[in-house]
C-alpha cells in the first residue's frame, strides 16, 4: 500500500482529540499485522482511544523508533474550501485536517514499515502511534510506562512533526495553570462594598504581563528559537453571571513556554508571590479574598545536544547541515526525559499550514521525507 493511499485513509478518521481514534488505530494494526508485523495496543479506561506501538525486524534489539500522533484539532468555526476528513490533491498540495500535523509523516511511517516486513533488517524498527498529543501530550503516556518495562529501549527516536524536513534538537517546555479568584458577591449598586473577583483577575493578569516583561528583558535567552526567552501567555478568562452583579468567582487559565535554562516552578513561586500581595492588601476586609493557583498539566521541553549521535545520524539520512529548534511543544521531549532515548523532531510539511482551515502537506515535502525513510531503512538493513 503507498503513502498517498495510507494518507487518505487516516485522513478519512475524525480523530479530533475529543472524539476516539479506536477505528483509525484498528485500521493500522489491521494493515500491519496482515504484513506480518508485531503490533501492540495500548488502549486508555474507555477503551475508545489507544496508543499503538510495532516493531519490525530482530527481536531483542534497540533499532529506531519512528513516533507521530493521531490526534486532529477540531476544525470547527473554519472555513475550509475542502472536505477536512479526506484528501484533496491540487496543485502540489495534499489537503486534509493533520495532513502536515501530522498524519503526513504518519503516512509515510507506515508505509514504511510495510516495505521493512519485506526487507532483511539487522536492526529493528518501531512505530509509535499516540492520542491526545494536541491536548498536552497525554495519551502517549500509556506507551512510555509500557516502554519503561520493556527490557530494550529504542537507540533513538525520529518525532515526524513538521519542520520542513529540517532536524530539529530542541523545544520549550509547556505547563498549563489556572489561576481560581475568589471574591464577594454584592449588588453592582454597592459595588464598592463587595470584592469583585473579576477585578482580582485581571489584577492578576496585570502580575503575568509583569512577570513576562521581567523575563523577556532579563531572562535567559536562546537565539535558536524566534522567541529567544520563556512566555507566560493568559489564554482565557471567565467569571460573572449578569452586570448587576458583582462576581464572587473567576478563572484565568495560562500557561508558561520555558527554555531549558528556566526553571518553571521558581517562574510559579515569583508569581504566587505576586498575587499573595493581591490578597494580602483585601483580606482585612474580605477574609475570604483568595488566589489559588495550580497545575493542569504539563511536559518537559527538548534539549538535544546538537552533536549527539542521533542528530548526526539523522543529519546523514537527509544531508543537513545544520539543525533548527521549533517554537511548538512535542512527544520528543517525554521520550528523551522520561526513557533516555535520544531523540530529534524532523518531519514533512510547515507548522504554518497546522491547525488552519485547508491544512496541506506538500508533495514535494512528503517526496523528501519519503527519501529519508528510504535512507534509514537502508542504513537498518546494514545494522547501522
Amino acid at each position: 500500500m503507498q503513502t498517498d493511499q495510507i494518507l487518505a485513509q487516516l485522513l478519512a478518521f475524525d480523530t479530533v482529540s475529543s472524539r476516539p481514534n479506536m477505528a483509525l488505530m484498528t485500521w493500522v494494526r489491521d494493515l500491519l499485522e496482515d504484513a506480518g508485523i508485531a503490533v501492540t495496543l495500548i488502549p486508555d479506561a474507555s477503551g475508545g482511544k489507544a496508543n499503538l506501538f510495532a516493531t519490525v525486524g530482530p527481536a531483542g534489539a534497540a533499532g529506531v523508533m519512528l513516533s507521530g500522533h493521531t490526534d486532529v484539532v477540531p476544525v470547527d468555526g473554519q472555513d475550509w474550501t475542502v472536505p477536512p476528513f479526506a484528501l484533496t490533491r491540487a496543485d502540489g498540495r495534499l489537503y486534509g485536517r493533520g495532513a502536515a500535523d501530522m498524519k503526513g509523516f504518519c503516512a509515510a511511517a507506515i508505509a514504511l514499515m510495510l516495505r521493512a516486513a519485506k526487507r532483511p533488517l539487522r536492526t529493528p524498527l518501531h512505530l509509535a502511534l499516540s492520542y491526545d498529543e494536541e491536548v498536552g501530550c497525554m495519551g502517549v503516556r500509556s506507551l512510555i510506562d509500557m516502554l519503561a518495562q520493556a527490557p530494550v529501549r529504542p537507540a533513538m527516536c525520529i518525532v515526524g512533526e513538521p519542520t520542513g524536513m529540517a532536524v530539529a534538537t530542541g523545544h520549550k517546555g509547556k505547563v498549563a495553570l489556572r489561576a481560581t479568584c475568589v471574591g464577594r458577591e454584592g449588588h453592582s449598586a454597592l459595588a464598592p462594598m463587595a470584592l469583585n473577583a473579576l477585578h482580582l483577575a485581571a489584577d492578576t493578569i496585570v502580575a503575568i504581563r509583569d512577570l513576562q516583561a521581567e523575563v523577556a528583558a532579563t531572562g535567559a535567552r536562546d537565539g535558536d528559537y524566534d522567541v529567544p526567552y520563556s512566555t507566560i501567555h493568559a489564554g482565557k478568562m471567565q467569571g460573572g453571571v449578569q452586570v448587576n452583579i458583582v462576581p464572587n468567582h473567576a478563572v484565568i487559565d495560562f500557561e508558561i513556554r520555558s527554555l531549558a535554562e528556566d526553571d518553571p516552578e521558581a517562574l510559579i513561586s515569583r508569581l504566587r508571590t505576586a498575587v499573595g500581595g493581591l490578597v494580602a492588601a483585601q483580606r482585612d476586609a474580605f477574609p475570604e479574598a483568595d488566589i489559588r493557583i495550580e497545575r493542569l498539566w504539563d511536559y518537559p521541553g527538548l534539549g538535544t545536544p546538537s552533536d549527539a549521535a542521533v542528530v548526526n545520524f539523522v543529519k546523514g539520512l537527509i544531508g543537513a547541515n545544520g539543525t533548527i529548534k521549533v517554537a511548538f511543544g512535542t512527544e520528543g521531549g517525554l521520550f528523551s526525559s522520561r526513557l533516555g532515548i535520544p531523540t530529534v523532531i524532523c518531519g514533512p510539511g510547515s507548522m504554518a499550514q497546522g491547525h488552519k482551515p485547508d491544512e496541506y502537506v506538500t508533495e514535494e515535502q512528503m517526496a523528501r521525507c519519503e527519501a529519508m525513510l528510504d535512507a534509514l531503512l537502508h542504513r537498518l538493513e546494514g545494522g547501522l
